[in-house]
């Protein structure tokens, strides 16, 4: 059955099987769709065209930070991820924006009551050429 046809609560619809007219999608928004071991560059614009103004994420998990020495952090898995949030500033949607925010996820910690992550944050945005813009989300 064509996907335009189907109710608009539709579960196990394969990837391949996906519309790319966006119109394909009014009035059955939001989505939650897992799609496992692809690499990044490989939806982002796909989402983006598809999610047109509307608010929506891609979220990258099971990463693995790398050890950096120089800024005190053994490099972990338990807290690496990456967030691309399209047209808000926050994971909880409430912050409406005409553009998008990375968030990069790092264990919160503090010793001393001093930050001790945060600055690895800014150390892994600098390994890419990037800058940390905002401040540190809580979750």
């Amino acid at each position: 059955m064509p996907f335009e046809d189907q109710p608009a609560f539709v579960v196990g619809v394969g990837g391949n099987a996906l519309p790319t007219d966006p119109s394909a999608y009014e009035g059955r928004l939001p989505v939650e769709w897992e799609a496992l071991d692809l690499p990044v560059g490989s939806i982002q614009d796909a989402f983006a065209a598809t999610t047109g103004p509307s608010t929506g994420e891609i979220n990258w998990q099971a990463l693995h930070w790398p050890d950096a020495p120089e800024v005190g952090f053994p490099g972990e898995s338990t807290h690496a991820e990456v967030t691309l949030l399209f047209h808000t500033h926050d994971r909880g949607w409430d912050e409406p924006a005409d553009d998008h925010t990375v968030l990069v996820h790092v264990r919160s910690a503090r010793f001393d009551g001093r930050q001790r992550n945060e600055p690895y944050a800014h150390w892994l945005a600098a390994q890419v050429g990037l800058t940390v813009v905002g401040p540190a989300q809580r979750s």
